[in-house]
């Protein structure tokens, strides 16, 4: 009997502990470690917040969400905007701005509408660990919906950057659904900035506000130069490794889910979620605002944290009553002004002479820290891991693609290529069946369908 209770109290105690842990675990603690992020390379974000809110307007010139900071959008630069009627369904509403201010050109995507039936088909449309993309998984309804865009949209970004003389940067943002949109669309381009008149890599950003879980760990780390995804303190959705369709269908009974989703996710290994090659994660390198502690209910003056996290990849779900809150556009856009405001008052009170650290030398630790994670991710033998853009070997020109055998027998091809070397995957063999070629051999996105399976 003593044998009995003391193997009970034990077990109890062990309960009682992981309990304790769980309920006290805040989202502070995802980037407790990382470094905080400097007023530069976080200025775009309030602004680019407030493309986004733009998307939702009914009147650009009234806007229903007045700014909150000093920036204010000139209706004469909105080039185009989309409704959901004139999108067919195929993508979220969204805008293309020429931000001649910052020389930027802009499409912002808007995220979840909770009435459209076409936003959930778009997220159900998931195929877990089926859509091989670039040497990695994607969510397969996200990236038909980049394609769509980047379809309807090519020539008039190529016309905008080309008419600018050139000397303008792309700039691809989303909030939430939008997000991912937005990021997948961001890694298309990037390998082929033909599509956008020969664009330069180093002109091509992403900013992910509320990243959805959208594309698989290498991924995520691979592009984490050109995308950039941001999380206001406990946001459940980059989060939670549950499907978007899971989380949307249990939209009324969301905090049952979180609490079954953190109860279970707690139980499997950290290496066996790394070397799920179909799991997805939010993109890119990324920025965490924090502005709540532990057993305070107030908010405090934000600091923003950033990072390229390997292992930690914002993977444990936040029991907080805020955990929805701080996935609204309109919360994070106040809060990222307030955390820039905060970052340039440090240091106009604290840079009086020369900074130690030049810009030049904050770019080169960004590179190197880019660099850092890649390695990380190889040593961690996750599934498909690449090495630096730089690094990579050249490939040769394939031959085109003849019909729907010959594109499902390259992919076939493409996927055993990547299990097999390492996951060196040629970027033209996994896209065959996205990317078509013309009769000069170059990669076009027209007239672009994806047979129904």
């Amino acid at each position: 009997m003593s044998v009995s209770c003391g193997v009970e109290c034990v077990l109890l105690l062990g309960c009682l502990r992981w309990a304790c842990k769980r309920c006290t675990y805040i989202g502070s603690y995802d980037s407790a470690t990382w470094p905080p992020a400097t007023a530069s390379e976080f200025e775009p974000v309030p602004r680019l917040c407030r493309l986004i809110l733009a998307v939702y307007e009914d009147d650009l010139r009234h806007p229903q969400f007045p700014p909150s900071g000093g920036y204010r959008l000139n209706p004469e630069w909105v080039i185009k905007r989309l409704t959901y009627q004139e999108t067919l369904g195929r993508a979220p509403p969204y805008l293309i701005y020429a931000d001649h201010l910052h020389r930027e050109i802009v499409l912002a995507i808007r995220g979840l509408s909770l009435v459209k039936e076409s936003d959930y088909k778009l997220m159900l449309d998931n195929r877990l660990g089926m859509q091989m993309f670039d040497g990695g998984y994607v969510h397969h309804g996200l990236l038909k919906s980049a394609i769509w865009i980047l379809n309807e949209e090519s020539e008039t970004l190529r016309r905008l950057w080309v008419d600018n003389g050139s000397s303008y940067k792309m700039v691809f943002t989303g909030h939430s659904l939008g997000s991912g949109v937005a990021a997948l669309l961001t890694v298309i381009v990037v390998n082929h900035l033909d599509l956008l008149g020969g664009i330069p890599r180093s002109n091509v950003r992403c900013f992910s506000v509320a990243p959805a879980r959208c594309m698989s760990l290498n991924l995520a780390v691979k592009y984490a130069d050109v995308i950039h995804s941001v999380v206001l303190q406990d946001d459940f959705l980059p989060r939670t490794p549950t499907p978007l369709e899971d989380i949307f269908k249990s939209i009324f009974c969301l905090p049952c889910l979180l609490f079954v989703v953190c109860f279970w996710d707690t139980f499997i290994p950290e290496g066996r979620k790394l070397r799920d090659f179909r799991r997805l994660y939010a993109p890119g390198r990324m920025y965490h605002i924090v502005e709540r502690k532990f057993c305070r209910c107030a908010r405090y003056p934000p600091e923003v944290r950033t990072a390229i996290p390997v292992d930690g990849r914002f993977e444990h779900i936040v029991l907080s009553c805020n955990a929805t809150q701080d996935h609204a556009i309109i919360w994070i856009e106040r809060e990222a002004e307030k955390a820039l405001n905060r970052m340039r008052d440090n240091n106009s009170e604290t840079i009086t002479t020369a900074p130690k650290v030049q810009k030049f030398k904050r770019m080169h630790t960004l590179q190197k820290e880019h660099r850092d994670a890649l390695e990380r991710a190889l040593s961690l033998n996750i599934p498909h891991a690449v090495n630096a853009p730089e690094d990579e070997p050249s490939t040769s020109k394939e031959e085109s693609v003849g019909g729907e055998d010959a594109t499902e027998s390259s992919e076939n091809e493409a996927k055993a290529k990547s299990v097999s070397c390492g996951g060196r995957t040629n970027w033209n063999a996994v896209v065959g069946k996205i990317l078509k070629k013309n009769e000069s051999g170059e990669f076009l996105l027209k007239n672009f369908t994806i047979a129904p399976q």
